[in-house]
């Protein structure tokens, strides 16, 4: 009886940013599948398109799967027998299948510059033809190659495509068929050597062993150039299944060009406003106004404006946003983690797009879901991000964790997003945790007791909370406040249930609503009307510092 082959599935991304949550939706699969069948899942890094590397982007993939739990047995930091896991240190084998490939016949030079390649596109798009690059004939020798690259013309590698049909069977979708002349001779290596995506992909597939590729739906096209590389090679073909792409809840594609959308919206609001006096005239820019936040020229701003995404990157479109006061939707993994949500709640999520247990389940452990994983249980077309089931099914787990994981969570959360509340102590975040119960993110908990512990003179007044709260009637709140300060200055036992305790007596005993006393206590601390129940707020701050708040904000009374 012949054994089955290991299973060996990859995740391979590109170090160009964080990681999109569709391609964290490719690699939960991948890892499942693998874990399922006592599989190898590899990391591989595919960096061989240098102009879009990023800086230290490799590292932060790493980091965005290490946060929602994945790991893997072959990668960049664990070496194994098919090695290295970045592309870029594996060129002698692309130039290796290169030269085979070459003498084979199966592949030839090209050498047409930029503007010889746009005429050959404009003219077969005025015949109203999809675009074939026409292979010469005969095809060009090295000696032809030597002497362009002599003539400072780019010299690249072209596979010869075979025109005949080609049918590629995929695990989800069956059999797909493409009809002959679908796949031109595609680009295989670069003018400056490096090889294409489609030909490392398969070089890599073939000598790290792969045995199923799952990707997304959107690579489909490129099976079969794949395909027809591997057979000119003399390479297996691994067994394909192509992934449901992820979309947004209102059917378009979930994609980083959301959080340019979104501030570009918000940016041209600003240039709309009319120009005030006052309070008003902040809201107002200029389109120097605009690109000196972006720190650009008015003229690179301007290409922005026009929807030409690629003129600013994502730090300059968030200073963007931060200014115009506009929170990015989550696109990248990363996103979810700055806005505190908990991996197991993310994870948990985005395995359900597209695939099902095969019950009615929603809550669904790792473990769970490793016995539950098959391929026949994915679906064929896309899925739907549902935002606010997101939310919700993070509101459960954060209330479902034990403190101790909620703990290490926040302090994860606190840390990434640069909140002032990653210098608490343990015993200090975990009142914090218990005040702010039923929470949905830690980006509530920032919202609901951040105020406490920043600066005492970095107390933003909220004027519609001052209005509210303390000015009205007279200024009845701050008369209440007067009241209050030096009664409290007597407190000996501030702890919460205490001070709950003696501001309802307080109340009682002046003849007053509890809020009468509560919300002004609460803009005169925080600068606004949310926050923890009152006796927690004035515990979490402390007596000195809550007095201290108290004083300051009577010195608002005009």
């Amino acid at each position: 009886m012949t054994s089955q082959p290991t299973v060996r599935a990859r995740f391979a991304p590109s170090p160009t940013g964080y990681l999109h949550v569709g391609g964290a939706r490719s690699a939960l699969f991948n890892w499942l599948f693998c874990k399922q069948h006592g599989g190898s899942f590899i990391l591989r890094i595919e960096d061989t398109d240098i102009q879009r590397n990023i800086e230290g982007a490799g590292d932060k993939l790493l980091d965005d799967l290490r946060w929602l739990g994945l790991d893997w047995d072959e990668g960049p930091d664990r070496p194994g027998p098919f090695g290295p896991y970045r592309q870029s240190e594996r060129r002698d084998l692309y130039l290796e299948a290169q030269r085979r490939l070459l003498a084979s016949g199966d592949a030839y030079y090209a050498f047409d510059i930029a503007e010889e390649l746009d005429a050959m596109r404009n003219a077969a798009m005025a015949a109203k033809q999809s675009f074939q690059y026409p292979r010469p004939d005969p095809l060009p020798t090295e000696a032809d190659a030597d002497r362009a690259r002599a003539e400072g013309r780019p010299v690249v590698v072209r596979f010869k495509a075979p025109q005949e049909p080609i049918t590629v069977h995929d695990e989800i979708l069956g059999d797909v068929t493409f009809a002959a002349g679908e796949v031109e001779d595609l680009v295989i290596v670069k003018s400056n050597g490096w090889p294409t995506y489609h030909f490392a992909v398969v070089v890599d597939d073939h000598h790290m062993q792969v045995t199923h590729v799952l990707r997304a739906q959107e690579h489909l096209m490129n099976t079969p150039k794949h395909v027809f590389i591997q057979r000119a090679l003399g390479y297996a073909t691994p067994k394909y299944a192509h992934l449901p792409l992820v979309f947004n809840i209102d059917g378009t594609k979930m994609s980083k060009r959301d959080k340019h959308k979104v501030v570009r919206k918000a940016v041209k609001e600003r240039l709309a406003a009319p120009r005030q006096s006052g309070e008003a005239e902040a809201r107002a820019w200029t389109k120097g106004d605009a690109a000196g936040i972006a720190n650009c020229s008015e003229d690179v701003f301007d290409q922005w404006l026009k929807k030409a995404d690629t003129a600013l990157d994502m730090d300059q479109v968030a200073r963007l946003a931060e200014a115009a006061g506009v929170v990015m939707p989550e696109i990248d993994v990363h996103d979810f983690r700055v806005a505190g949500y908990l991996p197991e709640a993310l994870l948990n999520f985005i395995a359900l797009i597209g695939w099902s247990p095969g019950d009615d389940r929603e809550k669904i452990t790792i473990a769970e879901m490793i016995e539950a994983f098959s391929l026949e249980r994915i679906n064929k077309t896309a899925g739907r991000f549902d935002r606010e089931k997101l939310l919700a099914m993070n509101t459960d787990y954060a209330a479902a964790a034990t403190p101790a994981r909620l703990l290490a969570a926040f302090r994860d959360w606190a840390g990434v997003s640069g909140s002032a509340m990653a210098a608490l102590d343990d015993a200090t975040a975990a009142a914090a945790l218990s005040a702010c119960k039923g929470f949905r993110t830690f980006r509530d908990v920032e919202t609901k007791v951040g105020p406490l512990f920043r600066p005492d003179d970095g107390i933003a007044f909220d004027p519609g909370a001052v209005k509210k709260a303390l000015a009205r009637q007279e200024g009845r709140g701050f008369a209440m406040l007067e009241q209050l300060l030096p009664a409290m200055a007597e407190l000996d036992d501030w702890s919460s249930a205490s001070l709950e305790r003696w501001i309802a007596s307080f109340c009682e005993q002046q003849g007053v609503k509890l809020g009468d006393a509560a919300q002004p206590l609460r803009v005169a601390v925080t600068g606004t009307m949310i926050s923890p129940a009152i006796g927690q707020t004035l515990a979490l701050l402390g007596k000195e510092r809550a007095l201290s708040r108290i004083r300051n904000c009577l010195k608002r009374r005009g």
